[in-house]
């Protein structure tokens, strides 16, 4: 849309003012950043809540010609101050070597610097014009020798800078000097540790591998200054005599002794007890005596007509009382009822003496 005799920042603003749908988002005029073929940048203050910083940018272009000022676009644009999120960093860069599982697997970029071509024929052939070029004499054994101990033969091998950064990477770690087990080492490093297997090649001079099954760092690469507690040359503590017993959670050694309440005596119950524990037996008793204590059973039962004669004695004594209190004089002196009692006791032992059965 053309615009003629009209003022292009009231223009640019009137634009920005449309686009943040609020006057109130849109703030002072900042600058006008011209460009090439008549194309010019308006910025404005954002006054809005989050985007500290930002500014309005408004460009509009000016036909010389016609004097006329035409709308491009508009939209917020940051600057040095503005809050921006972190840049944008890929997937596999943002992955640590701890983020992956023995599962998972990234791959090798083809064209990752931490690995070159290994020792072909063809860079043998230019290994060897090099040195012809440098002036130096190189026996081809000894360049076969080489490639044959550290394997350059293979497909790829690490580069300088992948070495580099396994060196430091090895260096700056948990196996290190600056690992806590070092500091508490006493000096026991592992360049004099009988386990220490050196590493060939530019990293022996600094690194090898843990042999000792009882480290921390068994089988891991680790450097010639690292330590730990487990050295070779350190001896292992004395035995100590005093063995500190401790307090069993359950002791299955003693007996707990409980005080018995007391029972009451029942022999029944007594005698229950005596046959679970085997400390009497019942044995069937014979005929003859099984007999003989059926007769004295009966031998104790008292004789009726005895204990008929005592509740006559005692009904008389009574009928005497009775008189007693109606006012009239007894002829003879009252017996109590303990001395009748004792009358009657008295002729049931005669009449027990009597008896043929007590023969």
């Amino acid at each position: 849309m053309a615009f003629n005799d009209v003022d292009p920042v009231s223009l640019a603003r009137a634009v920005a003012i449309d686009t943040a749908g609020d006057p109130a988002k849109v703030g002072d005029f900042v600058a006008a950043l011209e460009h090439d073929d008549g194309v010019t940048d308006f910025r404005f203050v954002a006054d809005m809540v989050g985007y500290e910083g930002w500014q309005w940018s408004v460009t509009l272009f000016h036909d010389t010609e016609l004097d006329q000022w035409t709308v491009d676009e508009s939209t917020l644009a940051p600057t040095d101050d503005s809050l921006l999120p972190p840049p944008w960093v890929p997937w596999k860069d943002r992955l640590e070597p701890t983020d992956l599982s023995v599962t998972d697997s990234i791959g090798t970029a083809s064209d990752d610097v931490r690995l070159e071509d290994g020792a072909t024929e063809q860079v043998v052939t230019q290994v060897e014009r090099t040195v012809a070029e440098d002036g130096s004499v190189t026996d081809p054994q000894d360049l076969q020798d080489a490639i044959d101990d550290f394997d350059l033969s293979r497909r790829h091998v690490m580069s300088p800078l992948g070495r580099e950064q396994a060196a430091r990477r090895w260096y700056e770690g948990p196996h290190g000097p600056k690992s806590l087990s070092t500091k508490t080492a006493d000096g026991h490093v592992c360049s004099t540790c009988g386990f220490f297997v050196p590493l060939r090649g530019e990293l022996s001079t600094v690194f090898g591998v843990c042999a000792n099954r009882w480290s921390p760092d068994d089988g891991r690469v680790v450097s010639v200054d690292h330590g730990c507690g487990e050295h070779s040359e350190i001896e292992p503590p004395e035995p100590s005599r005093l063995w500190v017993q401790t307090k069993p959670a359950f002791d299955n050694l003693h007996v707990d002794i409980v005080e018995q309440g007391e029972r009451e005596e029942n022999a029944v119950v007594e005698l229950l007890e005596q046959l679970d524990d085997g400390r009497v037996a019942l044995v069937p008793e014979p005929a003859e005596q099984v007999e003989q204590t059926a007769e004295a059973e009966a031998d104790e039962q008292p004789d009726m007509g005895d204990v008929a004669a005592a509740e006559a004695v005692v009904l008389e004594v009574s009928e005497t009382e009775k008189h007693d209190d109606d006012g009239e004089a007894p002829e003879e002196e009252p017996v109590g009822t303990t001395e009748v009692l004792e009358e009657a006791v008295t002729l049931e032992d005669q009449g027990t003496e009597g008896d043929p059965r007590q023969d």
